[in-house]
């Protein structure tokens, strides 16, 4: 088992771990934008929908085909084999109920703003909770899907962290993160006793589970509550954390009273990363070893010097580096992401650099270029062709890999690799640029967010790559295909390409314009090969096809270098000819 030896985390004999691995959230509990299925929310809204066409039995039945199909060991052997090291798996806690407490919540779903229907799943589990009828049932699916998880890792020789995502009530206002009902019901519901029992049940959750797996070294930590947010004074609580420093105590003696001493991972509040009341000598516990502080990156800057006033906010790097040092504690950040690989890469390495270990959220998206494995479109999941799509689509093997986003987060600075097979004579799709960096593979004027406050994206298309460059789908004659869009001044692509046979080849290039003139600079290694000017035209949208004279190529591999001297609405392709070409030519 692992343990915290000071701010180190290490295993039994005492070498440290750097856990550096993969969340598999949308499997356990769905969050709707993973989906597409934004308008409805979160997991018991989707629910919702669907037994307004079928019953109960129907609707569970769905959920467990999905469960079987969006996680199984093929993506975990798949995260293995990319050189991950860990799993994080979000669960919610529905799971752990048996069929017959799961339908007291289910009739909650079916009308959430009746009170009276609330009130009683609440006095419902104060029964259960006062009999010990709570997580009891070690069959039930949230038990089994863990240890399935356990055994696939453990085959890869990966850890796994335990991840109540939903917690008990909610831990939140975001119903799409925590599922609740009610926002914060977790720190402000009582039941007829008085009683906080929805902390009361997380408390008792995590003995049971505890009780488990004290002595399984294939689990690396419990997350105990994921991201509490929004417990504020505007929200009727505190304005220094401290319910959520007496619960995280509460949880902390839970668990050593079981006898188990698993690391232990205490999320901040907003969104896992305030610690105000929280640090270890604010903590009422007696015991307070192998605790470990999370911090979850999303759209700040990954500068290594920036810092936060709060020296109890630990996003930025060097807070949570500052923060490690002071307390002596391990930290981990749990979550990172939802950017583009740009933003990815500079991440994993500042991180990587300072001996701390990450989870990228997430593996899987719906139509999305940023997770490790892209599901496609499947239609409506309120629809029953809808869901017959989508439990065909999350299956791995009709999953699409994101090799940049692996590249991004495995690779060096100055890693640069081809990124498809281009042959010269040939032709060479525009999207299909190096592998790499920008300033390493290409060049874009925009190409990662790194302010949670800005709007502006950093891709203006979002497709097929997840790169800074502005990727969209083009409509052609021939079908749907892709081109880089918007193309700045100063923006350059990189292009390894092997040239078949040395000799003069002409280059066609297929443009859209922009309202302004335009020009193209094509190089060879240093050797500038020429330019074209694309003149402006009162309809922007119509494709033109321009060409370079010949030119004499070497045999062999070599990169090419497109460079922007001036805007561009779109390019589609570069196509290499022997000798002279024709301007003219198809979309």
């Amino acid at each position: 088992m692992l343990h915290a030896e000071g701010p180190r985390i290490v295993n039994s004999g005492g070498k440290e771990v750097i856990l550096r691995g993969f969340n598999v959230g949308g499997w356990l509990l769905q969050e709707s934008y993973i989906l597409q299925t934004d308008t409805l929310n979160c997991q018991w809204r989707i629910k919702q929908g669907l037994l307004r066409t079928m019953p109960e039995a129907q609707m569970q039945e769905f959920y467990q085909q999905y469960r079987a199909n969006f996680i199984t060991k093929a993506d975990i052997d798949f995260i293995a084999k990319q050189g991950f090291t860990c799993v994080r798996l979000p669960f919610h806690y529905d799971l752990f109920l048996t069929a017959t407490q799961r339908h007291a919540r289910t009739e909650v779903i079916r009308d959430p703003k009746n009170a009276k229907k609330l009130d009683a799943y609440v006095q419902s589990l104060s029964t259960w909770y006062d009999q010990d009828r709570l997580f009891t049932d070690q069959n039930t699916e949230g038990f089994r899907q863990v240890d399935n998880v356990l055994k696939w890792c453990a085959d890869n020789n990966l850890y796994v962290i335990l991840d109540l995502h939903a917690a008990p009530g909610g831990q939140g206002t975001d119903r799409n993160i925590n599922d609740n009902f009610l926002p914060l019901d977790l720190w402000k519901r009582r039941d007829a006793k008085g009683r906080a029992i929805y902390q009361d049940i997380t408390v008792r959750f995590w003995e049971k589970l505890a009780a488990r797996y004290k002595k399984d070294g294939r689990v690396a930590m419990y997350d105990l509550i994921n991201e509490p947010h929004n417990l504020n004074e505007a929200n009727g609580m505190s304005a220094d954390n401290k319910e959520l420093s007496a619960l995280y105590s509460r949880l902390i003696e839970a668990v050593r009273s079981q006898g188990d001493q698993h690391l232990l991972l205490l999320e901040g509040n907003g969104y896992g990363n305030e610690y105000t009341n929280i640090t270890p000598d604010k903590l009422a516990v007696s015991d307070k070893h192998n605790l470990v502080y999370n911090a979850h990156r999303y759209w700040c800057t990954n500068a290594p010097e920036a810092t936060d006033p709060n020296p109890n906010q630990v996003n930025l790097i060097k807070n949570l580096v500052t923060f490690r040092d002071r307390w002596q504690v391990p930290v981990w950040v749990g979550e990172t992401g939802e950017n583009s690989n740009e933003w990815f890469a500079a991440a994993v390495q500042v991180l990587n650099a300072n001996n701390i270990g990450w989870c990228h959220w997430n593996i899987k998206r719906v139509n999305s270029p940023a997770s490790l494995l892209r599901v496609k479109s499947y239609g409506s999941i309120l629809t029953p062709a809808g869901r017959a799509a989508l439990l065909r689509n999350v299956q791995f093997a009709n999953c699409t890999p994101n090799r940049d986003v692996a590249a991004a987060l495995t690779q060096p600075s100055n890693f640069s690799a081809p990124f498809a097979s281009l042959m010269v004579p040939g032709t060479i799709q525009a999207v299909d640029y190096d592998l790499g960096r920008a300033g390493v593979a290409y060049q874009d004027e925009y190409s990662a967010k790194t302010d949670y406050r800005s709007n502006k994206p950093w891709n203006q298309g979002g497709v097929y790559r997840n790169d800074g460059v502005d990727i969209q789908e083009v409509v052609s004659s021939q079908g749907n295909s892709f081109a880089v869009g918007d193309l700045a001044a100063g923006e350059w692509l990189n292009y390894t390409v092997t040239v078949k046979a040395a000799g003069a080849y002409a280059v066609q290039f297929r443009v859209q314009p922009t309202t302004t003139p335009g020009r193209l600079t094509l190089k060879l290694g240093e050797a500038t090969l020429g330019s074209v000017l694309i003149e402006p035209q009162g309809d922007t949208t119509v494709w033109q096809t321009l060409t370079l004279p010949a030119a004499s190529l070497p045999a062999g591999r070599h990169t090419l270098r497109l460079c922007v001297d001036q805007p561009v609405g779109k390019l589609s392709w570069l196509r290499f000819s022997p000798g002279a070409s024709s301007t003219a030519g198809g979309q």
